[in-house]
């Protein structure tokens, strides 16, 4: 090429959910069994599709006009129905012209960092999901900008490091929370999202909260939504239907705006959102169109709890299985599917290894192994040795070492088989 055509941000752009699926198949193809336990996709893993939510996408598949163009905001019916359920809630109060649809969450995402300027920076969770970080580092071809998620503490963050980072980086313009979050299964406390907000309304910035899990709770737990504790600051939600219904082919996912009239600045990067989505046309009409049918059936609420019961028993036999190993932080989790398990300080070495009975795979994962992540180095053992495929903590915008799982397996026994397998790996690499 004339010239450089490389975005300088582009190097940013890392997805190790999906990177440690190529490692895999590489295993998988000299006849390790593999299992994945590195992508939330509920369906994929088994979790059954109830027929009353079947028929109603299929009765909508007759009509004409889910196949047709939708409004560039979203189906108005949709948006209506959204922003009712919103106000119901008390708090922030929004009308269905604050609401837009994307395709998928990874859309919003996109649409959201894409326009801000490149010098105006987001604050964001670490261990954080990659969609955003590299979303966020991107724009500003930079590496992310982060606050600390503390094992140590519940997985809550490190309220004193986000004030000083605020105070000292005037070009941090917002913060991004993850509720319930995306790796760690923690869930905010009311009084935690409430200094975040005080945090903002302080030094004028506005808040992105991820929401997509927002009902996907237990153990006694539910998520605060932010509209609830937002006030008058700016701010954005994302939410979808991927996880909660769970439907995560439909590609379906909204963001709402909070007091997009209080800032200017804030008024115009929602401008310049919803124009961009107008250069798309709109997003995907027929699940916008099964969203209130779906949300409002009268089984939908015993459905999403009974999902929601396994999660917690599955995250009850990690913990059960591996809280008590040497070297390892290990929380419950009490939203969305996912645990992440920590090694404590130093205890990961650069010469540990586990036995790999498959010599091919031996010796694969002793050249994969050079010159990476503690971490990483770990989990690529417990592949070729195991099969069991998580993704390394330091992966998601961390210099932390640890794994992050899913808890989405539909069969107990192979559930506790898993995760008594990685409890002998994990204790044989540390002593090793």
């Amino acid at each position: 090429m004339r010239r450089t055509i490389l975005h300088a941000g582009a190097g940013e752009l890392v997805y190790e959910i999906r990177e440690i699926v190529k490692k895999a198949q590489i295993f998988q193809k000299l006849g390790i069994e593999i299992f994945w336990e590195n992508i939330g996709d509920p369906v994929a893993k088994g979790t059954p599709i109830p027929v009353w939510m079947k028929k109603i996408v299929s009765d909508l598949a007759q009509e004409n006009l889910s196949y047709a163009y939708c409004p560039t905001k979203g189906v108005l019916e949709t948006r209506q129905y959204l922003a009712m359920q919103n106000n119901a809630l008390g708090g922030a109060q929004i009308t269905p012209e604050d609401i837009l649809f994307c395709n998928g969450l990874g859309d919003a995402i996109s649409k959201v960092y894409q326009y801000l300027d490149p010098g105006a920076r987001v604050i964001g969770p670490s261990p954080g999901y990659s969609t955003h970080s590299s979303a966020e580092g991107g724009h500003a071809s930079q590496p992310p900008i982060t606050y600390k998620l503390l094992p140590e503490n519940h997985w809550y963050p490190d309220m004193e490091e986000l004030r000083n980072k605020i105070r000292y980086n005037p070009n941090i313009v917002g913060i991004l929370i993850i509720n319930p979050d995306n790796p760690t299964g923690m869930v905010y406390p009311e009084w935690y999202l409430r200094e975040i907000v005080s945090l903002c309304a302080e030094n004028d910035l506005f808040i992105i909260a991820d929401e997509i899990y927002t009902h996907i709770t237990y153990n006694g737990t539910k998520a605060i939504p932010l509209a609830q504790v937002i006030g008058n600051v700016c701010g954005i939600s994302m939410k979808g239907i991927s996880k909660e219904l769970p439907w995560p082919g439909s590609r379906c996912g909204w963001l709402e705006f909070y007091n997009t009239g209080r800032d200017a600045e804030f008024g115009r990067l929602v401008k310049a959102i919803e124009d961009a989505k107008m250069l798309e046309v709109c997003s995907t009409t027929l699940p916008q169109m099964a969203i209130p049918r779906i949300l409002s059936h009268p089984e939908f609420q015993a459905h999403r709890a009974a999902l929601n019961l396994d999660i917690q028993k599955r995250g009850d036999v990690v913990f059960e299985t591996l809280h008590d190993v040497p070297g390892l932080i290990v929380n419950k989790t009490f939203g969305a599917f996912y645990t992440s398990i920590m090694f404590k300080k130093d205890v990961l070495k650069p010469t540990q290894k586990l036995k790999v009975a498959n010599p091919e795979a031996r010796a694969l994962v002793e050249k994969m192994t050079e010159d990476v992540p503690l971490d990483k180095r770990f989990v690529y053992y417990v592949l070729a040795a195991t099969g069991i495929c998580v993704v390394p903590i330091s992966s998601f915008c961390s210099d932390l070492h640890g794994f992050r799982a899913t808890l989405l397996e539909e069969d107990p026994e192979k559930m506790r088989w898993m995760y008594q397998k990685l409890r002998s790996a994990i204790v044989e690499y540390l002593a090793s």
